[in-house]
């Protein structure tokens, strides 16, 4: 199974869409907050695409949850934007709720920066902002092997 994790598109649809057409072999999209108007129209152009979403600090009209949790391929994912974990400063609150949650990979933005942490049996994931011309994402690869992560730019 093949995962597109992005974040922090604050209304770059163009951006947004141009990934899920590049990469046209994902089955699940994963917006880690702060674009629900762009989930709300990727939804509209990708009727194909599982999409799943969690409400960001700049998403003022969204009905998604702060926290999402699902097992996709046996592993299980904890997906939330990072603000209210606090994750400008560290990442503890963050792995501490990952590991309570029972989760394998947990996937956050907030912060802009791509991260990609492996810590004691837990994946810490952030694709960075989609957003702009450094725009950047994250492919996640789930299969029997275990989790294959890869932190890409636009321009790659």
């Amino acid at each position: 199974m093949r995962i597109l994790v992005v974040s922090d598109t604050h209304g770059d649809i163009g951006n947004f869409s141009k990934v899920i057409r590049k990469h046209k072999d994902i089955d699940v999209v994963v917006h880690c907050g702060d674009g629900a108007d762009d989930v709300f129209d990727a939804k509209l152009m990708f009727p194909d695409k599982m999409f799943i979403a969690v409400r960001g600090n700049c998403d003022f009209c969204t009905e998604s949850p702060n926290i999402e949790t699902i097992t996709l391929e046996g592993k299980r994912l904890f997906i939330t934007h990072g603000h209210i974990y606090n994750v400008k400063y560290d990442l503890l609150k963050l792995t501490l709720a990952g590991k309570e949650a029972g989760a394998d990979l947990v996937l956050f933005g907030h912060t802009h920066l791509p991260t990609n942490i492996y810590d004691d049996g837990l994946y810490l994931l952030n694709p960075g902002s989609l957003r702009g011309y450094k725009g950047s994402f994250a492919l996640v690869d789930i299969s029997e092997a275990g989790i294959l992560i890869n932190l890409q730019n636009l321009d790659s």
